[in-house]
């Protein structure tokens, strides 16, 4: 274990409540046990460590976030490995480079609460800056076999508001329109959703002409006032 991992141990042991575990792995079905940090404390104390822990190069921060995610023996580890990612320190180092990283995290967390965040805050960001390139990845993984490369293809511009590439949206959903799996027709309408704050009568169309019913309906027209 690194000396970072350490530290990231001891502070999420010393910011948990241990009664609190059983259930929150419970509530996530989760093989990996808690420790019991909640959120806000978790995040207030692993902040503390990586303030105490500069990383100098991206490579080694590279190393670091993946070092922390493979060696977890509580959930709240990698949720820590996660919050190494989006560390204010290591922003330069949001680059291409980190696409394999991300990718390893996706498929091996395979849970809406890991990939959900990588999906709109860390792959989103990197469509942002880099279209050229993940424009075609994205568009790749959404016809991927494992689900939640799928599912981050579909929910990446949840944050892009009227800066959404419509058609990189629909064509990352398209693969998925006839999946029955719970997360992916949540991701569907979720993305729909989000896309609604911005164009409601675009995602009225757009479900009216997909014929889209049950859950990936009923998400994409939340908000409005027709559904």
């Amino acid at each position: 274990m690194t000396p970072l991992h350490k530290a990231v141990r001891l502070a999420l042991t010393e910011a948990a409540d241990p009664a609190k575990a059983p259930a929150m792995q419970a509530y996530m079905k989760s093989a990996m046990p808690f420790l019991g940090a909640q959120a806000a404390p978790r995040r207030a104390a692993v902040k503390r460590v990586f303030a105490e822990h500069r990383i100098d190069t991206a490579p080694e921060w590279r190393r670091a976030v993946l070092a922390l995610w493979r060696d977890a023996e509580y959930r709240e580890e990698r949720y820590a490995a996660i919050e190494l990612c989006a560390y204010r320190y290591y922003k330069p180092f949001q680059t291409l480079y980190t696409v394999p990283m991300y990718e390893e995290m996706i498929v091996t967390g395979a849970w809406w609460d890991y990939v959900d965040e990588l999906a709109v805050h860390r792959i989103g960001g990197l469509l942002r800056a880099y279209p050229d390139t993940m424009r075609p990845l994205m568009l790749e993984w959404a016809g991927d076999p494992d689900l939640w490369k799928r599912r981050t293809s579909i929910l990446c511009q949840n944050a892009f508001k009227d800066r959404t590439d419509l058609g990189l949206l629909y064509a990352c959903i398209e693969p998925s329109l006839s999946d029955t799996d719970f997360f992916a027709r949540k991701a569907i309408g979720w993305a729909l959703r989000e896309y609604a704050k911005t164009d409601a009568r675009e995602v009225l169309r757009y479900v009216t002409l997909k014929g889209l019913n049950g859950l990936s309906r009923r998400e994409a027209l939340k908000n409005l006032p027709v559904r």
